[in-house]
């Protein structure tokens, strides 16, 4: 499993799993609308992401070149599991029994949740 990774640099992983390889300077523009960092502001959540080996640089002439060295899938079902695990004993029941009495599932949510289970069991 990944290092956990902070809020921030989830989004700079979002924009790499999106487009890579990319320069610092690149992701500071996908995210600067956003989120308003600065260069140097990315460059140091790329350098910490570096140092979790969750992305890798290259060399590229006088700049880096960086790219997620883990699958979004396979971050993400590893965040997940770590979080049912965690919040709800291991069991996704009660998540989504949480999740329906809190409201928080709409119609659509409850026809896709209804469609997947039809396809897990058939």
């Amino acid at each position: 499993m990944v290092e956990r990774i902070s809020d921030a640099e989830h989004e700079i992983m979002e924009v790499l799993w999106q487009t890579a390889p990319l320069t610092a300077t690149e992701v500071a523009d996908r995210v600067a609308d956003a989120k308003g960092w600065s260069l140097q502001t990315v460059k140091t959540l790329l350098s910490r992401l570096a140092a979790k080996a969750v992305i890798g640089t290259e060399r590229d002439g006088r700049r880096f070149l960086y790219s997620p060295l883990v699958e979004r899938d396979t971050y993400l079902a590893g965040v997940s599991r770590k979080f049912v695990d965690r919040l709800f004993g291991g069991k996704v029941t009660p998540l989504v029994a949480h999740l329906a009495e809190a409201d928080e599932l709409s119609d659509d949510d409850i026809r896709e949740i209804e469609e997947l289970l039809r396809e897990l069991k058939g």
